[in-house]
Protein backbone atom coordinates (compact mmCIF):
# COMPACT_ATOMS: atom_id res chain seq x y z
CA UNK A 1 0.00 0.00 0.00
CA UNK A 2 1.34 3.40 -0.98
CA UNK A 3 0.60 6.29 1.36
CA UNK A 4 1.33 10.02 1.22
CA UNK A 5 1.42 12.48 4.11
CA UNK A 6 1.11 16.18 3.27
CA UNK A 7 1.58 18.76 6.03
CA UNK A 8 1.92 22.47 6.72
CA UNK A 9 0.24 23.87 3.60
CA UNK A 10 -0.24 27.28 5.27
CA UNK A 11 -2.66 28.75 2.73
CA UNK A 12 -0.20 28.40 -0.17
CA UNK A 13 -2.32 27.66 -3.27
CA UNK A 14 0.47 27.27 -5.82
CA UNK A 15 2.53 24.93 -3.67
CA UNK A 16 -0.55 22.86 -2.88
CA UNK A 17 -1.58 22.57 -6.52
CA UNK A 18 1.96 21.53 -7.49
CA UNK A 19 1.87 18.83 -4.82
CA UNK A 20 -1.53 17.65 -6.11
CA UNK A 21 -0.06 17.30 -9.59
CA UNK A 22 2.86 15.32 -8.17
CA UNK A 23 0.47 13.11 -6.20
CA UNK A 24 -1.30 12.20 -9.42
CA UNK A 25 2.01 10.74 -10.66
CA UNK A 26 2.82 9.00 -7.36
CA UNK A 27 -0.76 7.60 -7.19
CA UNK A 28 -0.97 6.81 -3.49
CA UNK A 29 -3.80 4.68 -2.14
CA UNK A 30 -4.33 7.16 0.70
CA UNK A 31 -3.32 10.77 1.39
CA UNK A 32 -3.34 12.07 4.97
CA UNK A 33 -2.70 15.66 6.04
CA UNK A 34 -0.63 16.76 9.01
CA UNK A 35 -2.37 20.03 9.87
CA UNK A 36 -1.52 23.74 9.58
CA UNK A 37 -3.73 24.05 6.54
CA UNK A 38 -4.76 27.68 6.40
CA UNK A 39 -2.90 30.28 8.43
CA UNK A 40 0.14 32.03 7.03
CA UNK A 41 -0.84 32.31 3.38
CA UNK A 42 -2.99 34.18 0.90
CA UNK A 43 -5.60 31.41 0.39
CA UNK A 44 -6.75 30.04 3.76
CA UNK A 45 -10.40 29.35 2.82
CA UNK A 46 -9.44 27.81 -0.52
CA UNK A 47 -7.05 25.36 1.11
CA UNK A 48 -9.58 24.21 3.68
CA UNK A 49 -12.18 23.71 0.95
CA UNK A 50 -9.77 21.75 -1.23
CA UNK A 51 -8.65 19.39 1.52
CA UNK A 52 -12.24 18.81 2.55
CA UNK A 53 -13.37 18.10 -1.01
CA UNK A 54 -10.53 15.61 -1.46
CA UNK A 55 -11.65 13.80 1.67
CA UNK A 56 -8.17 13.58 3.15
CA UNK A 57 -8.21 12.50 6.80
CA UNK A 58 -5.74 14.29 9.03
CA UNK A 59 -4.85 16.05 12.26
CA UNK A 60 -4.96 19.54 13.68
CA UNK A 61 -1.88 21.72 13.74
CA UNK A 62 -0.86 24.49 16.09
CA UNK A 63 -1.76 27.27 13.63
CA UNK A 64 -5.13 25.61 13.13
CA UNK A 65 -5.72 25.52 16.88
CA UNK A 66 -4.70 29.14 17.42
CA UNK A 67 -7.55 30.27 15.16
CA UNK A 68 -10.24 29.04 17.55
CA UNK A 69 -8.13 29.09 20.72
CA UNK A 70 -5.72 32.06 20.49
CA UNK A 71 -4.94 31.61 24.17
CA UNK A 72 -2.87 28.54 23.20
CA UNK A 73 -0.50 30.83 21.32
CA UNK A 74 -0.39 33.16 24.31
CA UNK A 75 0.41 30.26 26.64
CA UNK A 76 3.21 29.05 24.38
CA UNK A 77 4.60 32.58 24.06
CA UNK A 78 4.82 32.81 27.85
CA UNK A 79 7.25 29.87 27.85
CA UNK A 80 9.37 31.23 24.99
CA UNK A 81 10.43 34.79 25.87
CA UNK A 82 12.99 34.82 23.05
CA UNK A 83 10.09 34.45 20.59
CA UNK A 84 7.91 37.20 22.05
CA UNK A 85 8.17 39.54 19.06
CA UNK A 86 7.63 36.82 16.46
CA UNK A 87 4.67 35.27 18.25
CA UNK A 88 3.08 38.69 18.70
CA UNK A 89 3.28 39.12 14.93
CA UNK A 90 1.69 35.71 14.41
CA UNK A 91 -1.07 36.71 16.84
CA UNK A 92 -1.93 39.68 14.63
CA UNK A 93 -2.64 37.36 11.69
CA UNK A 94 -5.36 35.47 13.56
CA UNK A 95 -8.33 37.90 13.24
CA UNK A 96 -8.03 38.42 9.45
CA UNK A 97 -7.54 34.69 8.88
CA UNK A 98 -10.60 33.82 10.96
CA UNK A 99 -12.61 36.47 9.10
CA UNK A 100 -11.45 34.99 5.79
CA UNK A 101 -12.40 31.39 6.52
CA UNK A 102 -15.66 32.03 8.38
CA UNK A 103 -17.34 30.19 11.22
CA UNK A 104 -18.22 26.93 9.47
CA UNK A 105 -14.67 26.25 8.25
CA UNK A 106 -13.33 27.20 11.68
CA UNK A 107 -15.59 24.62 13.31
CA UNK A 108 -14.38 22.01 10.81
CA UNK A 109 -10.78 22.73 11.74
CA UNK A 110 -11.69 22.45 15.40
CA UNK A 111 -13.08 18.98 14.75
CA UNK A 112 -9.76 17.62 13.48
CA UNK A 113 -8.25 15.05 15.86
CA UNK A 114 -4.81 15.44 17.51
CA UNK A 115 -3.51 12.18 16.02
CA UNK A 116 -4.21 9.75 13.20
CA UNK A 117 -3.38 6.05 13.48
CA UNK A 118 -2.97 3.67 10.57
CA UNK A 119 -1.70 0.11 10.42
CA UNK A 120 1.58 1.44 9.00
CA UNK A 121 2.14 4.64 11.01
CA UNK A 122 0.88 7.14 13.55
CA UNK A 123 0.72 10.80 12.59
CA UNK A 124 0.80 13.80 14.91
CA UNK A 125 1.42 17.43 14.01
CA UNK A 126 4.27 18.04 16.49
CA UNK A 127 4.44 16.05 19.75
CA UNK A 128 1.97 13.39 20.92
CA UNK A 129 0.41 15.77 23.45
CA UNK A 130 1.74 19.13 22.28
CA UNK A 131 0.93 20.92 19.02
CA UNK A 132 3.61 23.56 19.64
CA UNK A 133 6.81 21.64 20.41
CA UNK A 134 8.61 18.93 18.45
CA UNK A 135 12.15 17.59 18.04
CA UNK A 136 14.41 19.12 15.42
CA UNK A 137 16.28 17.05 12.79
CA UNK A 138 19.46 17.11 14.89
CA UNK A 139 17.68 15.68 17.95
CA UNK A 140 19.38 12.71 19.54
CA UNK A 141 17.92 9.23 19.31
CA UNK A 142 16.96 9.37 22.98
CA UNK A 143 14.97 12.57 22.50
CA UNK A 144 13.08 11.07 19.59
CA UNK A 145 12.40 7.88 21.50
CA UNK A 146 11.33 9.75 24.65
CA UNK A 147 9.00 11.95 22.60
CA UNK A 148 7.33 9.36 20.39
CA UNK A 149 7.70 5.84 21.86
CA UNK A 150 4.51 6.30 23.90
CA UNK A 151 2.57 6.14 20.63
CA UNK A 152 3.56 2.49 20.28
CA UNK A 153 3.93 2.74 16.51
CA UNK A 154 6.75 1.30 14.36
CA UNK A 155 6.67 4.51 12.31
CA UNK A 156 5.83 7.96 13.70
CA UNK A 157 5.35 10.86 11.30
CA UNK A 158 5.08 14.54 12.17
CA UNK A 159 5.29 17.97 10.54
CA UNK A 160 5.49 21.35 12.29
CA UNK A 161 9.24 22.04 12.02
CA UNK A 162 9.28 22.60 8.21
CA UNK A 163 12.46 20.51 7.87
CA UNK A 164 12.08 16.97 6.47
CA UNK A 165 14.14 14.02 7.61
CA UNK A 166 13.92 10.25 8.18
CA UNK A 167 15.57 8.59 11.18
CA UNK A 168 15.70 4.83 11.74
CA UNK A 169 16.09 3.87 15.39
CA UNK A 170 16.55 0.28 16.51
CA UNK A 171 12.92 -0.02 17.67
CA UNK A 172 11.07 2.57 15.58
CA UNK A 173 11.38 5.03 12.72
CA UNK A 174 10.63 8.74 13.01
CA UNK A 175 9.99 10.80 9.89
CA UNK A 176 9.20 14.44 9.28
CA UNK A 177 7.23 15.35 6.16
CA UNK A 178 8.72 18.79 5.76
CA UNK A 179 6.26 21.47 4.73
CA UNK A 180 4.31 22.29 1.60
CA UNK A 181 4.84 25.99 2.35
CA UNK A 182 7.48 28.04 4.17
CA UNK A 183 10.35 25.55 4.04
CA UNK A 184 13.02 26.12 6.67
CA UNK A 185 15.77 23.92 5.22
CA UNK A 186 17.02 26.24 2.48
CA UNK A 187 15.03 24.51 -0.29
CA UNK A 188 12.09 26.56 -1.59
CA UNK A 189 10.33 23.51 -3.01
CA UNK A 190 7.27 21.97 -1.36
CA UNK A 191 7.92 18.80 0.63
CA UNK A 192 5.86 15.75 1.53
CA UNK A 193 6.37 12.12 2.56
CA UNK A 194 5.59 8.93 0.65
CA UNK A 195 5.40 5.55 2.40
CA UNK A 196 5.59 2.61 0.00
CA UNK A 197 5.80 -0.57 2.02
CA UNK A 198 9.10 -0.36 3.88
CA UNK A 199 10.41 2.48 1.71
CA UNK A 200 10.13 6.09 2.88
CA UNK A 201 10.76 8.95 0.45
CA UNK A 202 10.76 12.71 0.86
CA UNK A 203 9.31 14.25 -2.31
CA UNK A 204 10.34 17.80 -3.26
CA UNK A 205 8.11 19.66 -5.70
CA UNK A 206 8.88 22.91 -7.50
CA UNK A 207 6.26 25.64 -7.77
CA UNK A 208 6.08 29.31 -8.69
CA UNK A 209 7.35 30.69 -5.39
CA UNK A 210 7.76 34.23 -6.75
CA UNK A 211 4.13 34.52 -7.85
CA UNK A 212 2.87 33.11 -4.54
CA UNK A 213 5.04 35.56 -2.60
CA UNK A 214 3.74 38.46 -4.69
CA UNK A 215 0.16 37.40 -4.08
CA UNK A 216 0.86 37.14 -0.37
CA UNK A 217 2.16 40.72 -0.44
CA UNK A 218 -1.11 41.84 -2.07
CA UNK A 219 -3.27 39.92 0.39
CA UNK A 220 -3.35 42.57 3.09
CA UNK A 221 -2.36 39.98 5.70
CA UNK A 222 -0.37 41.54 8.54
CA UNK A 223 3.38 40.96 8.21
CA UNK A 224 2.96 39.49 4.70
CA UNK A 225 6.36 40.89 3.74
CA UNK A 226 8.06 38.82 6.44
CA UNK A 227 6.25 35.64 5.38
CA UNK A 228 7.01 36.32 1.70
CA UNK A 229 10.73 36.57 2.52
CA UNK A 230 10.59 33.14 4.14
CA UNK A 231 8.92 31.68 1.05
CA UNK A 232 11.54 33.17 -1.26
CA UNK A 233 14.49 32.14 0.92
CA UNK A 234 13.27 28.64 1.70
CA UNK A 235 14.40 29.17 5.27
CA UNK A 236 13.43 31.09 8.37
CA UNK A 237 14.14 34.81 8.16
CA UNK A 238 13.91 37.07 11.21
CA UNK A 239 11.40 39.91 10.97
CA UNK A 240 12.80 43.07 9.45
Amino acid sequence: MRLAIVSDIHGNRRAFEAVLADLRQVAPDLVVHGGDLAAGGAHPAYLIDQVRSLGWPGVRGNTDEMLWAPERLTEFAATQPQLTKILAMVQETIPPTVASIGEERLRWLEGLPPRYSHDSFTLVHAGPNDLWRAPMPNAGDDELRNTYSSLGAPLVVYGHIHRPYIRHLHDMTVANTGSVSQSYDGDTRASYLVIDGEELTIRRVEYDVQSEAEELLRSGLPHAGWMARILLAGKYCPPG
